[in-house]
């Protein structure tokens, strides 16, 4: 395809994309998130930077619902990606079923994921090594740092802040509901259906596109 492209039009932008996962051989069904998968996302990454192209991959899974199988899954193909040198993540949340359905719970399970991945991304910050230092002194044997001036500045900002997971010890956890990830998911995506805003648009383009959807259904029933 990126050949074709270029015959069309020389230097044409374009994304190196590798989508290869193996099947399951007793079905004959397609297996995404596996080992497999994951090793040719990795060599997909390797054979983009030898046609010195950007490189697309994909955050998928087999899973029929949201379940264990869908989070670990996810996990392998997003390691893929991450480990690919990976430029842009299509179908990045929500894949479901081999690709044949979309769930909003697995969107936001998906989305805490890209999250935690982009923040293992981020460079380590050894700057404020030597304040550190001077913490542990000031805090002592036998001491606590959660009182300590290094850490009540940086307690807020320091480490990753959750979307979806629950942190709390099983004791807390079963007197607030026992409300298991996918539950928790539900929950949330429902909430910012409910808070989303239509972000604003010049109201000549909207009727544009409106007229423009309308004329290719047209076109589509025609059969042109």
């Amino acid at each position: 395809m990126v050949a074709l492209t270029q015959l069309v039009r020389p230097g044409a932008p374009a994304i190196y994309g590798g989508f290869t996962s193996n099947v399951d051989m007793r079905t004959g069904a397609p297996a995404f998130g596996t080992p497999e998968y994951t090793k040719a996302a990795m060599v997909s990454g390797q054979l983009a930077r030898r046609y010195r192209l950007p490189y697309r991959s994909s955050n998928v899974n087999s899973s029929n619902c949201v379940d264990v199988q869908a989070a670990y899954e996810s996990g392998m193909a997003l390691w893929g990606c991450i480990m690919g040198g990976v430029n842009m993540v299509e179908h990045a949340a929500g894949w479901l079923e081999g690709g044949l359905t979309a769930s909003f719970e697995k969107l936001i399970v998906d989305a805490e994921m890209l999250q935690m991945m982009r923040e293992f991304l981020q460079p380590l910050d050894t700057s404020g090594l030597a304040e550190a230092v001077e913490a542990i002194a000031e805090v002592g044997p036998g001491g606590h740092f959660f009182g300590v001036g290094h850490t009540l500045a940086r307690f807020e900002t320091a480490f990753y802040s959750p979307l979806l997971s629950d942190w709390r010890n099983f004791e807390t956890w079963e007197e607030g509901g026992s409300i298991d990830g996918t539950r928790r998911a539900n929950v949330i995506w429902k909430q910012l259906l409910v808070s989303y805003q239509e972000p604003a648009m010049d109201p000549a383009r909207r009727e544009e596109l409106s007229a423009f959807v309308a004329r290719r259904k047209r076109e589509i029933e025609a059969g042109r």
